[in-house]
């Protein structure tokens, strides 16, 4: 990697600085559109004491999911977590911590971050235990809370194609999170289906800049459905 050519050959080199203890946010909605090779290879790391942003924990032994095998995570902030039996296990047991926050707002958070925005005001969660101590301000009428902002040591992403440079195109609903989360990593790490050169992508298509991304890999994926149901015959 040298210049504009973000490009990594491997994934060692992809995650290369990850340390114990580091905050990572990570794309993906559910097992569609998540960086599982980049997950993969933060458990044969062994890097432990994590604290994870993402929608939700995947499902056991797939996704995010794995790192719960060896207790690499700390913390969870997530939007939906009920797919996992060891991550209610550990929950339960006082084992991971987690921050659960609304969809919406968990979005808000990252983008926030990313654009170099400290905080906002959202009226989701106001008079629920999400507000719980949280400033409070009334605008037109109606209540609102403050929240924090995002930001990562990493972040980890899955795109549909992306240049040498770095910029990226999701694909369909797999784009979920992805955009926001590669905004807010000190360190964004990009796997992808395609690697093109520069120019040959639209401008008007690409949907990451390169600006935001550090690194890009080509991977190959399984692409797991989460849960699959089909009309009875």
């Amino acid at each position: 990697m040298s210049g504009f050519n973000k490009v990594v050959n491997s994934y060692e080199e992809a995650m290369e600085g990850l340390e114990d203890g580091m905050t990572v946010i990570a794309g993906g909605f559910g097992l569609c559109g998540i960086p599982e090779n980049l997950i993969a290879q933060i458990k044969t790391m062994g890097t432990k004491e994590l604290t994870f942003v993402s929608n939700n924990c995947g499902v056991d032994g797939f996704g995010l999911g794995i790192l719960l095998e060896d207790r690499q995570v700390k913390k969870m902030i997530s939007s939906y977590v009920g797919e996992n039996a060891l991550f209610e296990k550990q929950l339960l047991a006082g084992e991971l911590e987690v921050e659960l926050t609304p969809q919406g707002t968990l979005a808000e958070k990252m983008r926030a971050g990313g654009a170099g925005i400290p905080a906002f005001y959202t009226a989701t969660g106001y008079g629920t235990p999400v507000g719980d101590g949280k400033e409070v301000r009334e605008f037109n009428d109606r209540k609102y809370i403050l929240e924090e902002s995002i930001t990562g040591d990493f972040a980890i992403v899955k795109g549909w194609k992306a240049d040498t440079y770095g910029n990226v195109v999701y694909r369909d609903t797999a784009q979920n999170f992805n955009p926001m989360a590669a905004t807010a990593g000190k360190i964004t790490v990009v796997e992808v289906e395609e690697i093109v050169e520069p120019g040959e992508l639209n401008p008007a298509e690409i949907h990451t800049p390169g600006i935001y991304v550090n690194r890009v890999i080509k991977g190959s994926f399984e692409k797991r459905i989460e849960q699959r149901t089909v009309r009875q015959g």
